[in-house]
């Protein structure tokens, strides 16, 4: 969200998104590869001949590949198990001249380079092949050459004698404690099936079919099926989720209208008094509490100066509208971030200052839960941490540790929200982290998110002050018309790959997600004409007129609704926002 207009920033973000698009590409499948950019410190998974892992010069992360040919070629190789009749992506960043990268009875390339750069090739597999061997290597005497980040992109092949994989698994029968699915047969022989959720075995059957018992109500999980027989087991299926029932109702409509209201500031557009907010609106978020400083996690609501606002008012009288919202079932929230607020909990006492000062908010104020605004570099992840179901980056597990004691503090009905902008969320579709050479902060709400699904309420992302976007359809989507909404909310639903790392985000349920909007041309780039926006809406809850795209996640009913930035500046507009769009969200189904 802004305060203002920051074309500077925005400048910024469209370069960034630029960038990404020039590295181009769809997102890869799992990288086959053991030990890819030797981030083992060693050589571990390769056979290299005069090889070492070194410090320096690397091209990402703490470790690269360091070859002195001498007598030899310098030869690094790698075998791994992969599927006939498929095509795979190799790529490596190398620096040395000459090195040349290929695949044993294959294609291969090669570049004489004075620093890192990135050679890529492709290959098919024959119609019996089960394994592959990628190999770098210099050339006699021509001296040190350097390679990192080696990557070969594709499914996996199974054990020899294994049965193929299952048909995909589906969700049936849904209760508070367990999740029924089934799935189609191997088409080997087969002993049984194993159940995964993640790495875990949770279930096997002899059958095509299973039931996971003993699960929390309100929790969602992902599963994943593999066959198995005496020579070994099939690759697994895609991930399929589900949600077991039980949810709190958090007393919000179907099909919510959700706003932003300068609290702290005017921005040009206004100051709008508590009591003077619409009826319309089913969450307010106050924009917003700050920290003291980016890395104290002491975060600080001060509300908006006579000399600023010359109508606010007292706050006594601002405790007494939240009081009147909440008795017509509104619910208001403190929103902690935005464009100014950098935070940046990166010490343990951050994050309990970050507890200890939300909840003071909270309590003096009497709100309903929390908003998470973190743009800017709030949020990124360290090198190496690529498992978004596993952070490792201190801002992101002390944020996550943070959350969750506060939902445990207040209870099953705490409304927490998040407002990414599709920087933090989407772009790790393509790019994570550091991975690929992208900017760290990609994707790196993902592992937020994902930690706290179970205590979601909505997440809205800012589907504005954006660069264009590559959606499921791996076609580059941009802000302004229906089709982003579309593909930017069925990313959401459906879930993605994360970039290279061979692991998928879940989808969220449809009553946890919304999604973003200016209110009006001057709050912010990407501004949607109302018709557009309900096309938008059609498509996603009723999968009707969405034109050449084609859902991923399938329709949702139950989508939650939309989000503003911001209430100030829908009243500046005469309330065209919610005047369009509160009647058209109360008569979907």
């Amino acid at each position: 969200m802004r305060r203002s207009r920051s074309l500077a920033f925005l400048a910024v973000l469209v370069l960034t998104f630029t960038g990404l698009i020039a590295g181009g590409g769809t997102a890869s499948a799992a990288n086959l590869l053991l030990n890819p950019g030797f981030e083992a410190g060693s050589t571990s998974g390769w056979s290299c001949a005069a090889g070492a892992a070194v410090t320096t010069p690397v091209r990402s992360g703490g470790y690269a590949v360091a070859v002195t040919p001498g007598s030899t070629i310098g030869k690094c190789t790698q075998t791994v198990s992969v599927q006939p009749n498929t095509t795979y992506a190799v790529s490596a960043w190398v620096n040395g001249n000459p090195v040349y990268l290929g695949v044993t009875g294959g294609p291969s390339t090669w570049t004489a380079a004075t620093s890192y750069t990135q050679l890529s090739l492709s290959f098919t597999t024959t119609a019996t092949q089960t394994t592959a061997e990628v190999y770098v290597h210099g050339w006699y005497g021509a001296g040190t050459f350097y390679a990192d980040d080696v990557s070969l992109d594709g499914p996996g092949g199974g054990t020899p004698g294994a049965p193929p994989a299952p048909g995909n698994p589906a969700v049936g029968t849904v209760t508070n404690s367990s999740i029924a699915l089934s799935w189609g047969a191997s088409a080997g022989t087969v002993t049984g099936y194993r159940v995964y959720e993640g790495g875990n075995v949770v279930a096997t059957a002899t059958g095509t079919a299973a039931t996971i018992s003993g699960l929390t109500a309100c929790s969602s999980h992902t599963y994943s099926v593999a066959a198995y027989n005496s020579a070994g087991e099939s690759p697994k299926t895609t991930e399929v989720g589900g949600t077991t029932t039980g949810c709190v109702d958090t007393g919000l409509p179907k099909h919510a209208l959700i706003g932003y209201l300068h609290t702290s500031f005017a921005n040009g557009s206004g100051y709008t008094r508590m009591a003077d907010v619409p009826a319309a609106w089913d969450i307010v978020n106050l924009a917003f509490g700050e920290p003291t400083s980016v890395t104290s996690g002491d975060i600080r609501f001060t509300r908006c100066p006579v000399a600023e606002c010359p109508t606010v008012e007292s706050d006594a009288d601002f405790i007494a509208a939240i009081r009147a919202k909440q008795a017509q079932g509104k619910k208001v929230l403190i929103s902690i971030g935005g464009q100014n607020g950098q935070v940046q909990l990166t010490t343990a006492a951050a994050r309990d200052a970050f507890v200890s000062s939300v909840s003071a908010i909270i309590d003096r104020y009497g709100l309903n839960g929390l908003d998470i605004d973190f743009e800017g570099h709030s949020l990124y992840l360290n090198s190496g941490d690529n498992d978004f179901r596993n952070p490792t980056t201190p801002v992101i597990v002390n944020l996550i540790s943070a959350l969750k004691t506060l939902k445990a503090k207040y209870g099953a009905g705490f409304v927490l929200t998040m407002a990414p902008e599709t920087f933090f969320v989407q772009t790790g579709y393509q790019y994570y982290g550091g991975l690929g050479g992208a900017d760290n902060r990609t994707g790196s709400y993902l592992p937020v998110i994902h930690a706290m699904r179970d205590a979601l309420t909505v997440l809205h992302v800012q589907d504005y002050n954006s660069g264009p976007v590559m959606g499921l359809d791996n076609q580059y989507h941009f802000m302004g018309g229906a089709d982003f909404h579309i593909a930017m909310t069925d990313m959401i639903k459906a879930g993605f790959t994360v970039s290279s790392t061979g692991f998928r985000f879940p989808g969220l349920r449809e009553d946890q997600i919304a999604f973003g909007l200016p209110a009006a041309v001057s709050a912010g780039n990407g501004h949607t004409a109302p018709a557009a926006v309900h096309s938008a809406l059609n498509c996603l809850v009723k999968n009707s007129g969405c034109g050449s795209y084609s859902l991923r996640g399938g329709a949702s009913p139950a989508l939650r609704g939309l989000m503003t930035w911001s209430i100030n500046w829908d009243r500046y507009y005469g309330w065209e926002f919610q005047n369009a769009h509160e009647p058209f969200l109360n008569a979907l189904p």
